[in-house]
C-alpha cells in the first residue's frame, strides 16, 4: 500500500546515507546533505555518488546540497547517517534549522569517545527539548550496498513514545525493507553500538584461522557482555535476541562487507592501526566504540573480557594471538555469570 509522501532530509551522503536516501525516493521528495560541495555537485549531476555506492543509480527525486538549512527546510522527517563523532557538530548546527514539528530517525551506531555518551543522549542535549519526544533511533543488520540492490532487509526503530516509531515504521517500510517497532531506545543503541566491539573481536579469530568454532563462541560471549552491560544501563534484555542485538551482530561478525571484521582481521595480519585506519574509505565505529566500551563497563562494574582485549590490541599492549590466549586461560566459571 503507497505510503502518504511527506518531504524527507538525509544528514550524511557517506553509504547508508545514500541508500537511504535512494530507499526514500520511492515514495518521498528526498534532500541529501553531503559535507562536501563537490560530492553534492556530483549526485545532481551525475546522479551518481562519486565515493560511495558509486555504481547506483540515485534516483531524479534525490536533490543533494552542501546546505544545511536548503537540506532541512520544510522537512517533515530528517534521517541522521554521519558517523558518531560528527553527531554533537553537525546535528548542533542543523538545530536552527530543524522544523519544529520533524521526525527525526537516527542510523548511527556509536558512543561519543569524549562523554561516554549514546547517541539518543547526545541528541537531546544539542536539541531543543520539543524536539525530543520525536527522536527515533534505526538500528539493524543492514549493510548499506544491499539495502541499495533491494536485498530484503528487516530492522528496528526505537523511540521513548512509540507512537513515533510507529510513524517511520509506516513511512519507510517496503516490501524489501521491512521495520520493526521498539520503545527501547537504550538497547537498541547500545546493541547497535558495541556489535562493532565484537566483530573486530571476531575479525581477529578469523584473521588467525582460528575456525568456526572459536567464531561462534565469541560471537555468543559477545552478545552476553552486551547483554549484560545493557541491562545494567536500564535496557530490556529481550532486545538483545532481537534484530538490534544478535541480528546485527551476526551480519558484522561474518559479513564480508563489514568494515569492523575488517579492522580485526587486518590486525591480525600484523597491520598497524594507523595503516588500517588511513587505508579505510568509511569510519569503522568499533575502534572508537571499544574505548568507550571499557569505559562504560568500569563506570557499571560490569565484566566485558572480549572488549578489553580488543581495547588491548588496538592500543598495542598485546599481540591479537595474545589476547585470544588471554581470554581462553580465565578462570572457569557459569555461563550465565
Amino acid at each position: 500500500m503507497p505510503h502518504v509522501a511527506i518531504p524527507v532530509g538525509v544528514l550524511g551522503a557517506g553509504s547508508f546515507g545514500t541508500c537511504l536516501a535512494m530507499l526514500c525516493a520511492r515514495e518521498h521528495d528526498v534532500r541529501l546533505w553531503a559535507r562536501d560541495p563537490e560530492i553534492a555537485d556530483a549526485i545532481n549531476r551525475d546522479r551518481r555518488n562519486p565515493r560511495y555506492l558509486t555504481d547506483m543509480h540515485i534516483p531524479e527525486r534525490v536533490r543533494a546540497t552542501a546546505n544545511l538549512e536548503e537540506a532541512l527546510e520544510g522537512r517533515e522527517m530528517v534521517v541522521c547517517a554521519i558517523p558518531s563523532h560528527g553527531v554533537r557538530d553537525v546535528i548542533g548546527r542543523a538545530s536552527r534549522f530543524l522544523p519544529e514539528g520533524a521526525i527525526l530517525v537516527s542510523t548511527v551506531k556509536g558512543i561519543e569517545l569524549e562523554s561516554w555518551k549514546r547517541m539518543d543522549q547526545v541528541f537531546e542535549d544539542v536539541l531543543d527539548p520539543k524536539h525530543h519526544p520525536r527522536l527515533t533511533f534505526l538500528s539493524g543488520p543492514s549493510f548499506a550496498k544491499e539495502v541499495a540492490n533491494q536485498c530484503p532487509t528487516a530492522v528496528t526503530v526505537a523511540a521513548r513514545e512509540e507512537s513515533y516509531a510507529i510513524s517511520v515504521q509506516e513511512s519507510l517500510s517496503c516490501p524489501w525493507f521491512r521495520i520493526y517497532s521498539s520503545s527501547d531506545v537504550i538497547g537498541v543503541e547500545l546493541g547497535g553500538a558495541l556489535k562493532n566491539v565484537v566483530a573486530i573481536a571476531v575479525g581477529i579469530c578469523d584473521g588467525l584461522g582460528l575456525g568456526q568454532n572459536a567464531r561462534a563462541g565469541v560471537m555468543t560471549r559477545g552478545l552476553r557482555e552486551i547483554t549484560r552491560l545493557g541491562t545494567r544501563m536500564g535496557a530490556d534484555p529481550l532486545t538483545f535476541p532481537g534484530l538490534a542485538g544478535m541480528g546485527d551482530l551476526v551480519l558484522t561478525c561474518t559479513g564480508n562487507l563489514s568494515r569492523n571484521r575488517s579492522v580485526g582481521l587486518a590486525l591480525a595480519r600484523g597491520e598497524t592501526l594507523a595503516d588500517i585506519v588511513a587505508g579505510m574509505n568509511e569510519v569503522a565505529e568499533g575502534i572508537r566504540t571499544t574505548t568507550a566500551a571499557c569505559a562504560l563497563a568500569e563506570l557499571h562494574a560490569v565484566e566485558m573480557p572480549i572488549a578489553q582485549s580488543v581495547r588491548q590490541v588496538l592500543d598495542g599492549e598485546l599481540e591479537p594471538r595474545e589476547a585470544v590466549e588471554k581470554l581462553l586461560s580465565r578462570q572457569l566459571r557459569n555461563e550465565n555469570e
